[in-house]
């Protein structure tokens, strides 16, 4: 199977390999926000999105990116 599978790969052409890849990071990123929404219930859109840059990016380079954190009161 998998002999198959790599030779099926190697006949696969290259924008189609990239359209896979583009699939594959859609559904990564789509399970971390699942993830990030069950651990963050009450958190809107857009912290959601902050916690995934900073689960990708590690704070610092998120605070150079998107900004110092806004404190709601």
């Amino acid at each position: 199977m998998e002999s198959l599978q790599v030779k099926l790969l190697r006949e696969t052409p290259p924008w189609r390999k990239m359209e896979m890849l583009a699939e594959l990071n859609m559904a990564a990123r789509e399970l971390a926000m699942a993830g990030l929404r069950q651990r963050y219930p009450e958190a809107d859109e857009a912290s959601l999105h902050r916690h995934l840059a900073n689960n990708l990016l590690g704070p610092d380079l998120t605070r150079k990116v998107y900004g110092e954190v806004e404190h709601r009161a």
